[in-house]
């Protein structure tokens, strides 16, 4: 199937474009996240958590698009791990909070993180990067409307 069809483009070939590139990423980070220790849904979830120190397990599963349950047993990996401390918040809620290991994890994984992305958008100039990340955003942001 062509990308595009009669002027117009394949949709379904622009979704694939977008999650083999989002593919490419996952399997990137993760495999070069491991020489420093951690995963990829580690990792997102300590930078989860040091985005929004004392978040909830809810808050901090919808941030890192994972549902409550998933990020409540990742979240007591980290616990374990030492790298998340979970505190007493108000009511029955529990805060999640770095530890010192935790930000050192969050910083080895932020320079894995640029590599693996400044190599990835290298064939794109400063302006076509900017202008994708435009239309990402719009694209999230038009998503949270659709019911």
């Amino acid at each position: 199937m062509d990308d595009q069809e009669g002027g117009a483009v394949d949709l379904e070939a622009l979704g694939r474009a977008v999650k083999e590139a989002q593919y490419r990423h996952h399997r990137a980070l993760d495999t070069r996240l491991a020489a420093v220790g951690t995963t990829l849904a580690q990792w997102d979830a300590l930078r989860a958590v040091g985005r929004s120190p004392g978040a909830s397990a809810h808050e901090l599963a919808v941030a890192t698009f994972q549902g409550d349950q998933s990020f409540g047993t990742l979240a007591g990996r980290l616990a374990a791990q030492h790298l998340v401390e979970r505190r007493p918040g108000r009511g029955r809620r529990i805060e999640h909070h770095l530890t010192e290991a935790g930000e050192r994890t969050l910083e080895a994984g932020r320079a894995v993180a640029v590599e693996v992305l400044t190599a990835s958008f290298a064939p794109l100039d400063e302006g076509e990067r900017v202008t994708l990340l435009g239309l990402l955003r719009r694209l999230g942001m038009d998503a949270r409307t659709v019911p």
